[in-house]
């Protein structure tokens, strides 16, 4: 495979090299991920990677298994019944509420008026495996 340091920039450097991967012409790493579904939505997630989803019964430090969709490997993308041997695991970091946002409701010309505010729980994970 044919590098060419000019065309990747800091990627090269600081991302790539620090996950062992090899770069593209692209400028982009291989890497495995996986899509995996958690709280209703799903997530495109790798190695170290953090992400925050819906909130999970799970105590801080404690390890997490997800409900895998889809595996890309450099082989390719298996789904359905080629990804049931996948898995990924996650150490949870915190839970936590979000920031607040302000619900407003209104009846136009019936003085009715009401102000609420909202924070949604969320727990941030960090991606610890990701094995096809």
């Amino acid at each position: 495979m044919i590098r060419e340091p000019h065309t990747v920039g800091f990627l090269r450097d600081s991302f790539c090299h620090a996950y062992g991967s090899e770069l593209e012409l692209t400028g982009r790493c291989k890497e495995m991920y996986a899509i995996i579904e958690t709280g209703g939505k799903q997530y495109k997630v790798s190695n170290g990677d953090v992400v925050y989803v819906e909130k999970l019964d799970a105590e801080n430090d404690a390890v997490v298994e997800f409900k895998v969709l889809a595996v890309g490997t450099d082989d390719g993308i298996k789904f359905g019944a080629d990804a049931e041997g996948a898995k990924v695991t996650g150490k949870v970091i915190k839970t936590a509420k979000g920031k607040k946002i302000t619900v407003f409701t209104y009846k136009p010309k019936k003085s009715v008026k009401r102000k609420m505010g909202h924070r949604q729980f969320y727990t941030k994970v960090e991606i610890q495996s990701v094995e096809a």
